[in-house]
């Protein structure tokens, strides 16, 4: 039998919703380098956790528990649905002393599809974390949204459609709309890979994506993006189509908690480090969208000549995001 354990939540809205301190994490895993992410995220004394993606790395283990940081190369012969449910069970038991005490939200990752037989998707992931889907009007498990500290944050599935026919983009349109401002006037979205990152892993990945819900989330003023992935840290500007717009959002990648495949040191913008375009689609996101750009200081090319000028911060090491609201207008 387990034991009793509870936490408290934050308000919705008002007065009492600041300050509030939201601990953003991603590509976590379980390895040394978890262990000290953790231990900050509990001495940060955070009120939310937001997990935006790459849980437990389960995926890249045998049912015997052999795991390769390069799945495909150490088991060509194996099918890919294999994947080790028991490393989802210690990650839960290691999280326990930190997510028994403060609530958390999550995101897949490319790492939580773990193939299975007939196709079948994210089992593992919908089966262990609860998600206010229903609650938020949203039909999968895979997107949906909430309120919390005067913030109303949206959770959006990378790996799933989200063209404009798709289901989650009229359910992102319909959330969208019904946010009172007034009653959360923070608008944070979520999901895994960045639309914004100037790192040579996972380049411009995600173009099809930013193509896709760019102009909505723009539209409706979304203040910040939290995304993983890449595994290192990068924070934006405020930007809006790889231009500098003060209407734009600020986008923020965190996906360094500590996963086993190694830090992301590379930008695409160093000699000899940008990506051939035909390299950066992945096949579970839709296809290839990324072109070369059409204007600005990098036009007629795939990567900059320099660090971008969206690009306001890198740094490759592991650790997470600590997002404190302050006041009604203030965040920092």
């Amino acid at each position: 039998m387990s034991g009793l354990y509870y936490f408290y939540t934050m308000p919705v809205s008002g007065p009492k919703s600041y300050p509030s301190r939201v601990a953003v994490v991603g590509d976590l895993g379980l390895t040394y380098n978890t262990t000290s992410t953790v231990n900050h995220l509990l001495a940060n004394h955070p009120d939310l956790i937001l997990l935006v993606g790459d849980v437990s790395y389960a995926n890249l283990y045998l049912t015997n528990g052999t795991g390769a940081d390069c799945y495909s190369c150490k088991f060509p012969e194996t099918p890919i649905h294999e994947t080790y449910q028991p490393r989802w069970d210690y990650w839960g038991r290691f999280m326990q002393p930190l997510v028994s005490k403060v609530p958390i939200m999550v995101i897949e990752g490319n790492h939580e599809m773990e193939e299975q037989a007939e196709n079948r998707t994210f089992a593992a992931y919908s089966s262990r974390f609860a998600f206010p889907s229903k609650e938020s009007g949203s039909s999968s498990k895979l997107y949906y949204s909430f309120n919390a500290g005067g913030i109303h944050f949206i959770m959006l599935g990378a790996y799933i459609a989200y063209d404009e026919s798709s289901d989650q983009y009229k359910w992102l349109e319909k959330d969208l709309a019904s946010v009172n401002r007034d009653v959360t006037p923070w608008l944070v979205a979520t999901w895994h890979p960045p639309w914004y990152s100037t790192y040579t892993a996972h380049y411009r990945e995600a173009e099809c994506m930013r193509v896709a819900m760019e102009d909505l989330l723009y539209d409706y003023g979304v203040d910040i993006v939290f995304n993983g992935h890449v595994h290192a840290y990068e924070r934006s500007n405020r930007v809006y189509n790889y231009t500098l717009d003060q209407c734009g959002p600020v986008h923020i990648a965190v996906g360094d908690g500590g996963n086993r495949e190694k830090m992301a040191i590379t930008h695409a913008d160093e000699p000899g480090n940008c990506p051939e375009p035909s390299s950066t689609p992945d096949q579970f996101m839709g296809g290839f969208c990324a072109l070369n750009f059409t204007s600005g200081p990098a036009a007629g090319k795939f990567c900059w000549d320099r660090q971008p000028d969206y690009s306001a911060y890198r740094e490759s090491s592991f650790g997470h995001g600590i997002l404190e609201v302050l006041l009604l207008v203030f965040c920092r």
